[in-house]
Parts: C-alpha cells; sequence; structure tokens
C-alpha cells in the first residue's frame, strides 16, 4: 500500500468525509448500545434530547463548550505548524492559578478593568509554560510530545502544592480549594439563573481572532508553511524557529483562557478537578474541526452535548453515561481516517 498526495480537494470532497467519519462512528457506537440492550436509535434520541431538547439543556452544553473551544483552538493553532501540544491541561490550570492568585483581593480594581487584566496575565503564563518545551524543541531537539505531556502532571502537583499551602482557603474546611474571586473579578451571566456566562462570548470571539491570524496575516501563512515543510520554510527564508516560539505564546495563551474562564466565569475558585479532562478533549475537538479555528466552534458544541447528553441519557435508557467516551474516541479515530482520505490517495501494489 502506497499513499499518493492528492491535489486540493473540491468543497464537496472536503465535506463528504467528514460527515462519513461521523455517521461510521454513529454505527460504531451502535453496536455497544445493542450490547447494552437498548435501541441506538433511542439512545441517540436521548443524547440530543438531552444535549439540546430545553433551554436548560442547551445552556448545559454551551457552558461545557467554552473551555473545549479555548483549549481547541489552542491545540489547533499548535498543530497547524506540527508543534504538537498535548499539554493543554497544563496551560489550563496555569490560567486558573494566576486567575485566582490576582483575583482574590490582590489587584482592588473595578471590574471593567480587572477581568481584561486578569486574562491577560492568566495568558501571559499558559504562554510561558509553553515557552519552555518549545525552546527544548528548537534548541536542543527534544520532542515536545513528551515535555508537554509530563508538565501536565507536573503542573498538577504543583496546583495540589498551592491548595494545602498559600492558596488553601482558610474557611474551606480543610478541603483542597481556593478562596473565592471577588465579584468585580466574575463573569457575568449572559442569562440569569443559567450557568452560562460571558466566556463563551470571549470564546466565540477568540475563535474569529485565531481565524483572522490564521488566513489574513503573515503569521499564520508561516505557520502554515512550517507545518507543511519545515525545511522548506526554512530554505524560502521563513524563521522557523521564531515561528514555533510565536506559535506555543499564542497555543498556551488560548489554553489559560479556559482556565480563567472556567475560575472567574463558572466555579469562582481553583479545585484540583477544575478541569476533567479539557486539556486533552480539545485535541479531539481541534481534529473534528480539522484544524480550522471556526470549526473548533462548532466541534467543541458537538462534543460537549454528547457529554451533557449522556447524562441525561443514562438516567433515562440505563446505559452507561461512558458511551460518550466512546464516541468521542471513536469520532477522533474516524476523522483521522478521514483527513488521511482528503489528502491522501491509496494505491496498492
Amino acid at each position: 500500500m502506497r499513499l499518493e498526495p492528492k491535489p486540493a480537494p473540491s468543497l464537496a470532497v472536503t465535506l463528504l468525509f467528514p460527515l462519513a467519519a461521523i455517521v461510521t462512528t454513529l454505527v460504531l457506537t451502535s453496536i455497544l448500545v445493542l450490547t447494552a440492550g437498548a435501541s441506538p436509535l433511542s439512545v441517540f434520541y436521548l443524547v440530543a434530547k438531552g444535549a439540546a431538547g430545553s433551554q436548560f439543556a442547551l445552556m448545559e452544553t454551551l457552558t461545557r463548550a467554552t473551555p473545549l473551544i479555548f483549549t481547541g483552538l489552542a491545540i489547533a493553532v499548535a498543530f497547524r505548524a506540527r508543534l504538537w501540544n498535548i499539554g493543554a491541561e497544563a496551560q489550563l490550570y496555569m490560567g486558573g492559578i494566576v486567575t485566582v492568585a490576582l483575583g482574590t483581593g490582590a489587584l482592588p480594581l473595578p471590574s471593567f478593568v480587572l477581568i481584561p487584566v486578569l486574562m491577560i496575565a492568566a495568558m501571559a503564563a499558559g504562554a510561558l509554560i509553553l515557552l519552555g518545551p518549545a525552546v527544548l524543541k528548537t534548541r536542543f531537539g527534544v520532542d515536545e510530545v513528551v515535555t508537554t505531556l509530563l508538565l501536565n502532571f507536573i503542573v498538577l502537583l504543583f496546583v495540589s502544592m498551592l491548595l494545602d499551602g498559600v492558596l488553601k482557603d482558610p474557611m474551606g474546611l480543610g478541603w483542597p480549594q481556593s478562596q473565592k474571586v471577588i465579584a468585580e473579578a466574575q463573569l457575568p451571566r449572559l442569562i440569569q439563573g443559567k450557568r452560562l456566562h460571558y466566556g463563551f462570548v470571549i470564546a466565540i470571539a477568540a475563535a474569529v481572532v485565531v481565524w483572522v491570524i490564521t488566513k489574513k496575516t503573515l503569521l499564520g501563512y508561516e505557520m502554515r508553511a512550517v507545518g507543511h515543510n519545515a525545511e522548506g520554510a526554512r530554505f524560502v527564508g521563513i524563521p522557523v524557529n521564531r515561528v514555533l516560539m510565536k506559535t506555543a505564546l499564542l497555543s498556551g495563551g488560548l489554553a489559560a483562557l479556559a482556565g480563567f474562564s472556567e475560575v472567574s466565569g463558572l466555579k469562582g475558585n481553583l479545585t484540583l478537578d477544575l478541569s476533567p479532562g479539557y486539556g486533552y478533549t480539545g485535541i479531539v475537538v481541534a481534529m473534528l474541526a480539522m484544524l480550522n479555528p471556526l470549526g473548533v466552534v462548532a466541534s467543541a458544541i458537538f462534543v460537549a452535548g454528547i457529554f451533557v447528553g449522556a447524562d441525561a441519557m443514562s438516567r433515562a435508557a440505563k446505559v452507561p453515561s461512558y458511551i460518550a467516551d466512546v464516541m468521542v474516541a471513536t469520532s477522533l479515530l474516524t476523522m483521522v481516517v478521514a483527513i488521511l482520505l482528503t489528502r491522501f490517495k491509496i494505491r496498492w501494489r
């Protein structure tokens, strides 16, 4: 078997293969649903209903999608330049740490000033934590998959140390959690009485900004060039190492906004379970979107809907909610195959 590059695919082909990946995912997960003794059509209907069948369900889906948009954008930006950032979880927690450190009263500023300051500070923390692996990659050839993955565990242990030390809430009855951020540091709700907050609006704006950067700017062109062929880009004068550094700063900053959003907009404080794996799920989100920043919004809502809907479905159909993890993982695998078939032609010999 040999893979031959295809010419630029048509729009129909570009849309057909991802659609086929989704259909394949539904067929494969239907087998597991049948094994669990339930009707696939009934289960999928309950998942859709649980994700968007009411205003409450839709708001919960969009709330869950907010951090996934940020981490998905972070992964999409990095992967576009072939910087394999597997450490979005670490960058998310760094954003949460800075938000709590500065948002619990350290900066006595009005809300319209404090929130942008917290966003910038969180982005700086996430950017710096990814800058280390980027330097190791460009200067010493160290595999960034390993360094960014290990940083996830290092930062999580660092968070644990802080929550048992300087950031521990003295009124928390011994629980490993930080103090609540002050009212001026909290993002307002989009709808009164619902959990959806303005972090979702910021996430949409971030997707638009990233799309403009990747499609309309010199940096975006350089990122694509480095991603397609780093040696070719270096040959024509593109500073590959500098582009990778800029990419790392942007990617880390975007992932850190997920931590800021969760602390400032939803939970109000920092805990060890701030993220149930948003950094890793962001990889799935980015791949489902085929690294398109605007597509990340749709794929994040899709993935969030699966998780939210699966919780409701599990209670009604008595099927384990872990089917959501299977659906997401399967969709990633099928989408990778779809991308492969979109870009390459299989020749048998």
